[in-house]
């Protein structure tokens, strides 16, 4: 999907417009091979350059290539499986072509992306001033970063009072999945935290005065969302090691309680393996040492359930 924008000078807001011009951003989202060249052709460049963020492999860098730059990034991103929710990254591209054009290209619609076009604020951004523009992105992509952990941390804490009612395979399956977003999430913030030093180098591309703040504050941002990061993985590393000991201790207390029951149960069997042997024993044969064996295999059996429980072995 090809979508073409432009400031207006007038209102300060973003237009869409029919085909690119200087000063215009293009948004590419999924976009076919059939659209990556004619962009490439309608804008003069390298139809490779528009391909590398659509790899989800792709990791953060910048690439320079006659007259373009290429910064990709990555950004987090939901996706849902089987009606589950997971937390991944997915690449960013942002291409300044010369001092015309700014591209953004992605697999899927990201979400620093969706927020500026959402945005109705005027001159929240000027598509023709491309590198506040492009740390206005990174800026939300740290931010997204910070409230996604938040997402995250909810949903550790739901699954913290989830292990203390049941413990299944699903909340072993669940546990997975969370050390694997942090593991895309500690990857990639280090990953845009490099990209961010570059830039802040003013090499990648040029820095005006009035970027310095926004570029600082996404360092900020980014560094941050990195501490978070490691805090969670800390957490989640406890959660797993209580995780296993949960298990362990559930175990410990089926088989302590199976036993004290297998000892309870064999007392009064016992007793009447005992009197059923074939020899005289001192109690009557009639009705009357019939109850009396049932009376003393009861109290015994309650004696030794009463010194159980004391014992807490049920």
């Amino acid at each position: 999907m090809i979508n073409i924008y432009k400031t207006n000078i007038k209102t300060g807001l973003i237009d869409s417009i029919e085909k690119p011009v200087k000063g215009c951003w293009i948004n590419l989202v999924k976009p076919t091979d059939k659209e990556i060249s004619d962009i490439a052709k309608l804008v003069n460049i390298e139809e490779h350059l528009l391909k590398y963020p659509l790899d989800i492999a792709e990791k953060a860098h910048i690439d320079f290539e006659d007259d373009a730059v290429l910064i990709v990034v990555d950004s987090p991103a939901t996706e849902y499986k089987k009606k589950k929710k997971y937390y991944t990254t997915l690449p960013l591209g942002m291409i300044l072509v010369r001092d015309d054009i700014f591209i953004t290209i992605s697999q899927v619609n990201i979400t620093s992306v969706d927020q500026i076009l959402n945005n109705s604020k005027p001159y929240l951004v000027e598509t023709q001033k491309k590198s506040r523009f492009v740390f206005k992105i990174l800026y939300n992509m740290a931010q997204d970063y910070i409230r996604y952990l938040t997402y995250i941390n909810q949903d550790l804490e739901n699954f913290e009072s989830k292990m203390e009612k049941t413990m299944s395979n699903e909340e072993l399956m669940n546990i997975l999945n969370f050390e694997k977003t942090m593991i895309y999430f500690n990857a990639s913030v280090k990953a845009n935290q490099v990209v961010l030093e570059k830039l802040n180098r003013g090499k990648a591309i040029k820095l005006y005065e009035e970027d310095e703040d926004i570029l600082e504050d996404t360092l900020i941002e980014n560094r941050q969302a990195i501490e978070m990061i490691q805090t969670y993985s800390e957490i989640l590393n406890g959660i797993t090691d209580i995780f296993g000991t949960i298990v362990s201790n559930n175990l410990n207390n089926v088989m302590k309680f199976l036993t004290s029951i297998t000892v309870i149960i064999s007392l009064p069997t016992m007793i009447s393996s005992f009197l059923g042997m074939n020899v005289d024993f001192p109690f009557r044969t009639d009705i009357i040492g019939f109850i009396c064996v049932i009376v003393v295999s009861i109290v015994i059996t309650v004696l030794a359930t009463l010194w159980l429980s004391k014992k807490k072995m049920l």
